[in-house]
């Protein structure tokens, strides 16, 4: 199984891949649209038109393509038309401030900028001139296009430039390292075709767009897409909509778990996961109601790297709020101490991660090496800021920096 979405649209044309929550319309071209539900093969098709208009733009592989909007059925169809024309897709977080903003396009010097007109005023402290919001991306022209020969000429460049909280640093993945995502979250968690998630979190972070969006496409699930995540409305979609798996953060946990209408809403949900650390008095308000929560930890440079298993009591559970449970599959996983010695059994040390599912590296900074912009684990400390909180990829490790605790069994505890 790939990333391929006409691949899924060939195989199921007609099963809903999202389902748009917003109070408003969806963005996309009318045509192509069934009022506020996307098949399979209606999200190919607006990927596919979006391919042929970026086409027309002069977009091609290697070229980077940014977008600033809050959740849209238009951001998934345009990591699609990327990879399809072999381009980079770079979404930037609408919570970014003026100032802040400006930090990930200093790195990628895109090619394009497509914007929706709500985010005008962080649009404006943009320091790029070649912009187009995504009515004026949807009236563009359309290129006749050789996907496969776009795709082919990719060659190194990433699928996907994904930045930290304040904008950077800026990690790359690969297709396959991003498919390797997508396949781990149906191992790790039994994410399936029947399963309907709703996103409760921004696009542009690495734990929305990969671990569960293009995760629940990559499985043929159904994915509940909401312009910004609302504990209410997220209860009633939930509802109407028999949602099966929940993921996000310890907030969106709470927040949904202190409206009034939480008991009746969650009745369809079979389990759930949480970004560590969250608190056992969260973790027992869905227990409670025969819903298990894995606790999991990830990074901007690995979405998921370690995750618990489902328990619907306490028993055989760990309750301790900084457990992480165990590397997930395809996900290497060692402590070493401060002197880089890799330390063996029960231990407490700094967090290592390998394997195909971990970021290729940093982007390097726009202007260096430009038939070289993207190499994949090296880290260039020359712009480093402590700020940045980025580890750094060595020998085919990624070091996180974060402490951690393993047990006798073989468990990770966030210290």
């Amino acid at each position: 199984m790939t990333l391929s979405l006409a691949r899924r649209a060939e195989q199921f044309p007609d099963r809903t891949a999202v389902v748009d929550i917003s109070e408003q319309r969806l963005y996309a071209p009318a045509e192509t649209i069934h009022e506020d539900r996307v098949s399979y093969d209606e999200l190919s098709t607006i990927a596919t038109r979006t391919a042929e208009r970026l086409a027309a733009l002069d977009v091609g592989p290697g070229d980077t393509v940014c977008l600033v909007t809050r959740n849209r059925v238009a951001a998934l169809a345009l990591v699609f038309a990327c990879r399809r024309l072999g381009a980079t897709f770079a979404p930037i977080s609408h919570l970014l401030t003026p100032a802040s903003v400006e930090r990930p396009f200093d790195v990628l010097d895109p090619d394009l900028v497509v914007s929706e007109a709500a985010q005008r005023d962080l649009v404006r402290s943009i320091p790029f001139d070649r912009t187009v919001t995504l009515a004026e991306l949807a009236d563009a022209d359309r290129a006749a296009v050789d996907f496969d020969e776009r795709h082919a000429a990719a060659g190194d460049n990433p699928l996907l430039a994904l930045h930290g909280d304040t904008g950077r640093p800026i990690a790359g993945y690969s297709a396959a390292a991003v498919e390797r995502n997508c396949s781990t979250a149906v191992a790790a968690w039994g994410l399936a075709a029947n399963d309907i998630v709703p996103l409760t979190t921004p696009l542009s972070a690495a734990d929305a767009l990969v671990r569960v969006a293009l995760s629940v496409l990559y499985a043929g699930g159904t994915l509940l897409l909401d312009r910004a995540f609302d504990p209410g409305d997220t209860l009633a979609a939930i509802e109407s909509e028999s949602a099966t798996f929940l993921p996000g953060r310890a907030t969106t946990l709470r927040d949904l778990a202190a409206e009034s209408g939480f008991d009746a809403a969650v009745d369809s949900l079979e389990r759930a996961v949480c970004a560590a650390p969250v608190s056992e008095d969260v973790i027992a308000a869905y227990r409670d109601r025969a819903v298990p929560v894995a606790r999991v930890y990830g990074r901007l440079e690995c979405p998921t790297a370690l995750s618990q298993g489902f328990e619907t009591g306490t028993n055989g559970a760990d309750t301790d709020e900084t457990a992480v449970g165990r590397p997930v599959p395809d996900c290497r996983v060692r402590l070493v101490d401060d002197d880089g010695t890799v330390l063996d059994g029960q231990a407490t040390g700094r967090l290592q991660l390998s394997g195909p599912m971990v970021a290729d590296g940093y982007v390097n900074a726009a202007g260096t090496e430009e038939e070289n912009w993207y190499e994949p684990a090296e880290l260039h400390s020359e712009d480093h800021d402590e700020a940045d909180d980025r580890g750094e990829f060595a020998d085919g490790w990624f070091d996180a920096g974060d402490r951690v605790r393993r047990d006798a069994d073989g468990r990770y505890y966030l210290q």
